[in-house]
């Protein structure tokens, strides 16, 4: 198992990664960051309510289940919005490069470190 800070440095290696960050949703607080690019104090904020309105709309359609992740592509970019499996209520949010990165390689190390990651 792993820290937060180690884990936090674990998805740095991602190729093309530019910052990442742990985020508790109910607040939009970051708990702990790495890298630059973005303000992840303001990203951290928006997006914990990305999660919360993707939440709303499941539970008003029915649907059950949880978020694996939440893809956002942008023009030279992608933001991936992993919700935290063991540790409810928090995300990680990591900024991707689009040019540098392989998006299939990084959501695949993202889950891997979100399975071991203890807070």
């Amino acid at each position: 198992m792993a820290d937060i800070k180690q884990s936090l440095e674990n998805l740095m290696t991602i190729d093309g990664v530019k910052c990442v960050s742990l985020v508790d949703s109910s607040s939009g607080m970051v708990l702990g960051e790495a890298g630059s690019g973005v303000d992840m104090e303001l990203a951290a904020a928006g997006n914990s309510e990305v999660v919360k309105a993707k939440q709303e709309t499941m539970k008003s359609l029915g649907l059950k289940g949880q978020i694996e992740d939440i893809l956002i592509t942008l023009e030279n970019q992608y933001h991936i919005i992993r919700p935290m499996v063991t540790q409810k209520g928090l995300f990680l949010y990591i900024v991707l490069d689009k040019a540098k990165s392989n998006l299939a390689l990084a959501r695949r190390k993202v889950q891997n470190v979100e399975e071991e990651m203890t807070v």
